[in-house]
């Protein structure tokens, strides 16, 4: 299989894997999603690929503002305005880190959001008991 035969492969298996997901899931793709683009800025910052760099730090930057999107700050409480303030300060990081070239900050933000993760993980059964 060539390098075009396997990305028609790995589109077929991101669609078919949002296709199945609960809303949970779909969250935690999402979350993940901002992690992977991240991972990838902070390569090419660390290779000197500007133009690159900045296209990940700008996906990570969309996703993050649309799980900020997502909040239900009525049903959310303190909970969602909590993650609104980590996503504001994401996404202002990642500003910076692009303008900086900061790789500090970039890990910052990857601190959080693998933090953001593990709590998104650990809520997965009362998330889903609340969509029934």
């Amino acid at each position: 299989m060539g390098l075009s035969g396997a990305l028609a492969y790995n589109n077929v298996n991101a669609t078919s894997g949002v296709e199945d997901a609960d809303p949970h899931m779909l969250i935690q793709m999402l979350i993940d999603g901002a992690i992977e683009k991240i991972n990838r800025a902070k390569y090419f910052m660390s290779e000197n690929k500007i133009a690159q760099k900045g296209e990940h730090i700008s996906w990570a930057i969309s996703i993050i503002s649309g799980l900020q999107a997502s909040l239900d700050k009525e049903k959310g409480g303190e909970i969602a305005t909590n993650l609104n303030g980590l996503y504001e300060y994401c996404m202002q990081s990642l500003v910076e880190a692009n303008v900086e070239n900061s790789i500090e900050k970039l890990d910052n933000v990857l601190d959080v959001m693998k933090n953001v993760r593990d709590g998104w993980n650990g809520i997965r059964e009362q998330a889903l008991s609340m969509n029934n």
